[in-house]
């Protein structure tokens, strides 16, 4: 779910001490997916962008073309372009470094922001050379510092070789001037905020928690609420490419991480190198569509789990998949009606019931945790359900949260416009987002409002990326990507002018490292040797 309710988490942190640790954040619900014009999409909480909508929806907007920044860069900005960086030792085998950029690019004498780079230098054994592999988990609000920390030691050894492994943490983000919005126990209360609504009481419980986390943000954070769009990071992308040396931009992206690169293309298609989008977002898409999208895109997943639960023993929701669905149905009302016991004096709501659900979908790795977790709660205890929910949150065992959601939010609200501008408009929409998600288009659709009550006007829009004059751009879809749809890649693969497809017939979030050896190999292949796949290469699981 994206924004507190966003969902674009970051799979790879669940798969710590696992194997395929390049999976992406996926967050995109509300706001982990963005997308959209010089900045990015944004929904309320849960929405990313889908193709759904090969039809415009009523109140959605026609997109623009995202047009390139002159090839010459601004006298004002040159003194960020000749920064030095200064590494230092870092968490263990890794470099550290800051550099600056302008708060504002329209007025650079307005302040700076400080941002943090991590890099694992190339090991330089048996490869040349070919420059630093810039990577993105994903969100918007994952940490590519934290990110590259985590999967550095997973990639091929010949692109360890070839590639020094860059993280910067996009500002807002991680180590750069963070967004912050609530203090923990207020962030509990929005994060189990019923988005089942079912009296006007529970509407205006659910605005009133809605308006405390923009304001919140907006306390906090003020200052930079209004710069933190995905323009504004590709810029920045763009400074720390040249303060690396590297004359073109080599570039890793799973998740939102594909719709900052695809900005990126747009803005600089000249400095494109090798660029890899995996599990893309469609910019051309409007927050509704987006939300309406996703929504399709977690039922797909939800019956690929359905399918491979009813299979085992120990599938606690029956014996075939329309059972599994009814089943799945009655365990949340249930929660809806009377919350469960999670341990520490906390409850379990439907709402965070459904985030538990919703989190173990990024992975078919999570299904068997999602078994076990149901079938505690189908007894009445709601721990495990909760441990699901509080990963998709990065909620901390002291009761505080990690900056991701915050983060998530305010860039979704800044780059797209609200997908509903009030309660009554998402009521409206409601039964549109159940016919594209029995299971969980009523709760996605209310929590796509986050954005009504931001404090900050949107600058963005939905957008068409071409990139014209770029070389190829790799573009990876997973065919049952639960946060990223499979259309959204065969979308942007065909916007950009230069896109090429790998589509991996699969499950979970993202592809690459994900064990698949054919698109680990498609990847590696165009990232050692500049040589893309064919058109339109299919890999099965």
């Amino acid at each position: 779910m994206s924004s507190a309710r966003s969902v674009h988490r970051a799979a790879w942190r669940a798969r710590r001490g696992g194997a395929a640790l390049l999976a992406a954040c996926g967050l995109l619900l509300a706001g982990c997916s963005s997308g959209g014009g010089p900045q990015a999409p944004a929904g309320g909480r849960p929405a990313p962008r889908s193709t759904a909508g090969d039809s415009v929806t009523p109140g959605s907007a026609a997109p623009t073309a995202l047009r390139p920044l002159p090839a010459a860069t601004p006298a004002a900005l040159l003194p960020y372009y000749r920064q030095k960086l200064a590494w230092h030792a870092c968490d263990g085998s890794f470099e550290c470094a800051t550099f600056r950029v302008p708060l504002d690019y329209a007025r650079p004498g307005a302040g700076d922001l400080t941002l943090t780079a991590a890099r694992k230098k190339a090991t330089g054994a048996g490869h040349a050379r070919v420059g630093s592999l810039l990577l993105n988990p994903g969100g918007p609000g994952g940490s590519a510092v934290s990110y590259l920390e985590g999967v550095a030691g997973t990639f091929a050894a010949p692109v360890r070789a070839a590639y020094d492994l860059v993280g910067f943490d996009p500002r807002g983000v991680g180590r750069s001037s963070p967004v912050q919005c609530l203090a923990g126990p207020r962030m509990d209360a929005y994060a189990a905020a019923d988005t089942t609504p079912d009296t006007p009481a529970e509407v205006d419980a659910l605005v009133r928690l809605d308006r405390e986390f923009a304001a919140g943000c907006e306390q906090r954070s003020g200052r930079s609420l209004p710069h933190v769009g995905t323009v504004d990071a590709a810029r920045d992308m763009d400074v720390l490419r040249a303060l690396l040396g590297d004359a073109k931009l080599h570039y890793l992206g799973k998740s939102y991480g594909t719709y900052l690169g695809a900005v990126y293309a747009g803005l600089f298609p000249g400095r494109v190198g090798r660029m890899v989008l995996d599990g893309a977002l469609d910019p051309s898409l409007d927050a509704r569509r987006a939300a309406l999208g996703q929504a399709s895109g977690f039922e797909t997943a939800w019956s690929s789990f359905a399918r491979d639960c009813v299979t085992h023993a120990d599938c606690p929701f029956g014996r075939t998949t329309a059972a599994a669905g009814r089943s799945l149905d009655a365990l949340l009302r249930s929660i809806d009606r009377k919350p469960l016991p999670a341990g520490g004096g906390r409850r379990l709501t439907e709402a965070l019931a459904t985030t538990g659900v919703i989190q173990a979908m990024y992975a078919d790795f999570l299904w068997p945790q999602l078994r076990t977790a149901a079938k505690d709660a189908l007894r009445g205890d709601g721990k495990a359900l909760m441990a699901l929910a509080d990963a998709y949150y990065e909620r901390r065992s002291d009761g505080g949260y990690d900056n991701l959601m915050y983060a998530n939010m305010a860039v979704n609200c800044l780059d797209m416009s609200a997908p509903f501008p009030g309660p009554r408009q998402v009521a409206a929409a409601v039964p549109a987002f159940v016919r594209a998600s029995p299971h969980f288009g009523r709760a996605m659709a209310w929590m796509s409002l986050t954005c009504a009550y931001w404090p900050v006007k949107s600058v963005g829009g939905p957008r068409t990326v071409t990139a014209a004059g770029a070389p190829p751009i790799v573009v990876v879809g997973t065919t049952r990507d639960p946060a990223t749809p499979y259309a959204w890649a065969r979308s942007l693969a065909a916007q950009l002018s230069s896109g090429r497809l790998v589509t991996f017939r699969g499950d979970g979030h993202t592809a690459y490292g994900n064990r698949s050896d054919c698109v680990d190999t498609a990847v590696n292949t165009y990232l050692l040797e500049g040589e893309a796949p064919p058109e339109d290469k299919t890999c099965a699981s």
